[in-house]
């Protein structure tokens, strides 16, 4: 591993770098914050698929990538002479070390729960009126619902057993059904979310993350699924061709190979 002053010369050439490609580069000179958001979206979801097919070196890759756009941002910034570099790191210091009073400061905790329900005190008293605040409006409707269950957890409204949680499932299932079986589309798309709301609270309870399990079952589902592809094609087929019955027998074939 690099040494602290290896680190520092590294993030000191970065920077050196970006003021050299703002000043040259004509693609670099004409982005805006506004025209790298979407890129950066983009990265941070690239970060998030390395991370849950643990490849470490395609992770150093993104972060990378990722670490650049933050350059980007500041140096945008100090171009309107609004903030630099400096700022914002100075800016997360002084955060890290307002929301850590256990570590910086007198405050005793005893657990990950006390952390957490003393972070949320905390940002009541720097302003927010909401616990709910800090989520922000763009997110992905899963990862958002489980944040504000999180929030809403650290304010101390939360069941208290997971078996709770589960029969609230299944109430939802219920109800659910009973709207499919009247046919009012409104009421079963409102029923449908609360049953999905209610399955990412039950996530909750049992340490499963809801977003990273969707997506290794996507993943899953997409080998599975070009598995009977390439059975297809070494058939002489294609998929269109086949029955139900013969791609399900692939299918199974595939649970060897992916699970």
């Amino acid at each position: 591993m690099n040494s602290r002053e290896e680190q520092l010369n590294a993030f000191g050439r970065l920077l050196d770098i970006m003021d050299e490609i703002r000043e040259k580069c004509p693609w670099d000179k004409k982005q805006t914050l506004q025209s790298l958001r979407h890129l950066t979206i983009e990265e941070t979801y690239e970060l998030g698929d390395a991370i849950l097919d643990n490849d470490l070196p395609e992770i150093k890759k993104e972060l990378g990538d990722l670490l650049l756009h933050i350059i980007f941002y500041a140096k945008i910034g100090s171009e309107i002479n609004n903030f630099d570099i400096a700022d914002v790191a100075n800016g997360i210091s002084e955060k890290l070390i307002h929301r850590h009073p256990h570590v910086f400061g007198n405050k005793k905790v005893n657990s990950v729960q006390d952390v957490e329900n003393n972070w949320e005190k905390l940002k009541l008293k720097e302003g927010k009126k909401s616990v709910l605040e800090g989520v922000p409006k763009s997110l992905p409707a899963m990862i958002k619902a489980s944040r504000i269950q999180d929030k809403a957890s650290y304010a101390g409204f939360d069941w208290e057993e997971p078996d709770q949680v589960f029969d609230k499932v299944k109430e939802e299932l219920h109800e659910l059904s009973l709207e499919i079986n009247k046919g009012h589309k409104k009421n079963i798309e409102s029923e449908f979310g609360d049953v999905l709301f209610s399955l990412i609270n039950y996530a909750r309870f049992i340490d499963v993350d809801p977003e990273s399990a969707l997506e290794r079952t996507n993943k899953k589902f997409i080998k599975r699924f070009q598995f009977i592809e390439e059975a297809a094609q070494k058939e002489g087929k294609q998929l269109t061709d086949m029955s139900l019955a013969e791609m399900d027998v692939h299918w199974e074939k595939s649970k060897t190979f992916f699970k």
